[in-house]
């Protein structure tokens, strides 16, 4: 996809806060420190509209990016380790399940791995009240640039059977730009 424009549009934790419009939306969800911004700025071919940090734990509401007016991204929270108070870290789970579980624009979601570790169990929870919820999944794993190719295909099987044959499972590079192509078409099947 080409991508013309792309910018912040808020951030929110209460459904009062979300955007209004009508338009679609893809939620990124994983694990804190998995890649979830550098991979949504590839995506957008900007280098710094997603802030990243090295400390995980830095997306603390659900952030909307309005992508060439026509689309929204959610960056949600990461879930597992992350350098905040742990009362902070409670009210994330009520935050995004009341996203995923009441927003009528979610199109669907994109869970991301790191394919040097496959996906954990919480993943695997996180896949399943997806699935509870008829919200479609698309699953991307990540950093895929620091394994060889014969570990890659190995990780993907892997993955691939920890969240199901029918979920589609893409090998994915900030660094590189590997499977971004195939992450938008994946995308554009979610809002088609």
């Amino acid at each position: 996809m080409k991508i013309v424009s792309a910018l912040f549009l808020r951030a929110a934790q209460k459904s009062a806060d979300y955007p209004t419009g009508g338009l679609k939306e893809i939620a990124f969800a994983g694990r804190s420190n998995v890649g979830k911004s550098s991979m949504i700025n590839t995506l957008l071919g900007r280098r710094n509209l997603v802030r990243t940090s090295k400390t995980p734990g830095h997306t603390r509401k659900l952030n909307f990016f309005l992508v060439n007016e026509r689309l929204i991204f959610v960056d949600l929270p990461g879930y597992g380790f992350a350098a905040v108070p742990m009362e902070v870290r409670k009210t994330w789970a009520p935050m995004v399940e009341n996203y995923l579980d009441r927003r009528a624009e979610l199109a669907g979601a994109v869970v991301i791995v790191d394919a040097r570790r496959s996906a954990g169990e919480a993943d695997v929870s996180l896949i399943n009240f997806l699935r509870e919820h008829s919200i479609p999944v698309v699953v991307t794993a990540t950093k895929v640039d620091k394994l060889s190719r014969s570990e890659m295909a190995a990780q993907q099987r892997v993955i691939r059977s920890a969240v199901g044959s029918e979920i589609p499972v893409v090998v994915f590079s900030s660094h590189t730009g590997q499977g971004k192509n195939e992450l938008w078409k994946e995308i554009k099947n979610l809002i088609d």
